[in-house]
Parts: structure tokens; sequence; C-alpha cells
């Protein structure tokens, strides 16, 4: 029994910070439906730049890249580079859809400062 203890610790050290809504992993779910391809994953990344310091970017990838952090939400695998995944550490995606606003927004409590620019959301 400790021997599957120790697997499930393993694994759980090999993910991200990343947290995804159950609204945002079941649009996601449903893109990919979209999508007909079964071999795709959210990719999310940042980059330097934008007036909050983050240019966020949120994709659908094939690739695997070694250092992969993967996590999985309803079937909807999220993956995470490691060089990005210190500054995403308890990052919430999440999906909006009403007449202000729609599309995948990214709270993260590591940017430096916000912004209304849009640079950030890259």
């Amino acid at each position: 029994m400790s021997d599957q203890l120790q697997t499930t610790e393993a694994t759980e050290t090999a993910t991200h910070g990343v947290v995804v809504t159950d609204v945002a992993a079941s649009k996601v779910a449903s893109l990919l439906a979209q999508e007909g391809r079964d071999d795709l994953r959210l990719r999310v990344g940042v980059q330097p730049g934008g007036c909050s310091g983050l240019i966020y970017q949120l994709y659908f990838d094939e690739r695997t890249l070694d250092g992969d952090l993967v996590r999985d939400f309803d079937g909807v695998e999220v993956v995470v580079d490691r060089m990005s995944a210190p500054y995403l550490d308890g990052a919430t995606i999440d999906f909006s859809d009403t007449i202000e606003k729609q599309g995948f927004t990214i709270d993260n409590p590591n940017a430096g400062s916000s912004c209304a620019c849009g640079d950030s959301f890259g």
C-alpha cells in the first residue's frame, strides 16, 4: 500500500499550480470536439512583456516538450512548460460568455499589476 501512496505523490509533484474552472474546462472540451482531434491539449505559458510584466499564451498544442507539467481537468489536459510554471502558480483560467465580455480570462496573483490595455492577455 505504501508503494501506491509514493506513486500518487510522485504524480502530484509533476503537476502545475494552474487551476481551470469547470466552465473553462467545458469550453475547452467543446472546442477540442469541434476540432475533431484527440491529440491536442491546452498549453498555457508566459513571456515577458505587456504592462503587467507578462504576456499570456493560451493555445492548443499537440507537442510534448521536455519538462512539461501536466494536469487533467475533467478529461482536458492542461500543460505548462517548466519555465512558465513559477509565474503561473495559483493562476485561475476561467471562461466568460456575457454581453460585456466573452473569452478566456486568467486571474494571476503573481502578476505585478493589472491594466486595461489588453497587451497582458496576448
